[in-house]
């Protein structure tokens, strides 16, 4: 039940975290498929489809110390350090629990790219909070105390529970969407990521600023949307047909990036690099499929071989493919090809069918995974 209240910090340490011992959450990324319908055309805004993936997580831990202290692994988490050092502040102030504390983060999901990095580091942090204070806080109560999922309930969701996941748009009164849907992709399905590590995505006041400069989806359009979700990715999905299933994401893939073109340079990509080679490859997957032989074709959301798009902002794009195999043939043929410009990144991770790890260990014990060095945020 989503609290808004301040909740009491229980009097000393809970039985799930003794004193010394440290909690440690690994929160892995999400893709961000699509909205249903932005403008909210009958008056409830949002909806959203993702896919948490394996591969990129943010990992943190939190333990009790003499003095508050943050350390950071890795570049990227000292970015990061000073938005997690706010958030921890409003953490103590909603559950009156002072105590000091080091935060350590070992390794952080890329920013503004796409994997819903910020929603994850607010609930790993929130998670470890409320599990060394033994606080029972659901992931949406987190959510609203540290002001995420104002759009989208994939990230809160997906950490939760992991899978392919339809929300239903935030409430009115800001509550977090409601989840409508969870379904597990098959075992072998892949996908194929297309990254650039030099670029960011559009978030905070541009992200606002964009949306707002849009003119509204037209109901028609939304849905459109909704049937490519309601009768193609959904049945795709629980019926393990893939043509089904690529063919709807990439339908609502190709409306959606028609309609966010005006705000990412007329392009339904914000990097033309990434939107280039991945027209290449639902082409290259449309001809594989067709049997041409030559691996060139022409795509068609109808017999589409791969589900392509952006996640997101980006400048993450993505190919979902049927199998390993397939995965890595076209990473090859896109790289004889030459079309992996200088600066992108392939990389082949698969759907992944659960949220976030949640450890506790005791004082002095050794983590039950390798972590990076973390070093002290000046």
């Amino acid at each position: 039940m989503l609290s808004t209240l301040a909740t009491p910090c229980p009097p000393g340490p809970q039985p799930a975290a003794e004193a010394g011992a440290v909690v440690t959450v690994s929160a892995p990324g999400r893709l961000h498929l699509g909205f249903l319908d932005p403008a909210g055309s009958l008056g409830r805004r949002f909806g959203s489809v993702g896919l948490v993936i394996d591969g990129p997580a943010t990992e943190l831990s939190l333990g009790r110390a003499g003095h508050d202290a943050v350390l950071a692994g890795t570049p990227a988490a000292l970015a990061e350090a000073e938005r997690a050092s706010a958030w921890l502040h409003t953490l103590r102030q909603r559950s009156g629990c002072h105590a000091p504390l080091r935060l350590q983060l070992h390794q952080v999901l890329p920013a503004h790219a796409g994997f819903g990095s910020g929603t994850q580091l607010a609930l790993a942090l929130g998670r470890a909070f409320a599990r060394l204070h033994g606080l029972a806080l659901d992931s949406a109560t987190l959510a609203h105390w540290l002001g995420r999922g104002l759009r989208s309930g994939i990230g809160i969701a997906g950490f939760d529970q992991g899978g392919l996941l339809l929300d239903g748009g935030p409430g009115a009164d800001g509550r977090p969407a409601p989840l409508l849907a969870r379904l597990a992709l098959p075992e072998a399905w892949r996908v194929v990521l297309v990254l650039d590590p030099a670029h960011r995505g559009l978030s905070g006041p541009q992200e606002r600023s964009a949306m707002a400069s849009l003119p509204p989806l037209p109901q028609a359009l939304a849905a459109d949307i909704c049937h490519q979700v309601l009768m193609r990715v959904l049945p795709g999905a629980a019926g393990q047909d893939f043509a089904l299933f690529a063919a709807g994401v990439t339908g609502m893939q190709q409306r959606l990036g028609a309609h966010f073109a005006a705000a990412q340079g007329g392009s339904a990509y914000t990097n033309p690099a990434v939107g280039r080679l991945l027209h290449w490859m639902a082409d290259s997957e449309a001809g594989i499929e067709s049997g041409s032989g030559n691996g060139i074709g022409t795509s068609n959301a109808s017999t589409a071989a791969a589900g392509i798009g952006q996640s997101s902002w980006g400048p993450t794009g993505f190919a979902i493919v049927e199998s390993q195999a397939r995965a890595e043939a076209l990473c090859a043929a896109a790289r004889r090809a030459g079309l992996v410009a200088p600066g992108l990144v392939l990389q082949i991770t698969r759907p992944r069918q659960r949220g976030a790890e949640v450890a506790v260990q005791a004082a002095g014990a050794p983590s039950p995974r390798a972590l990076p060095a973390a070093q002290p945020v000046a």
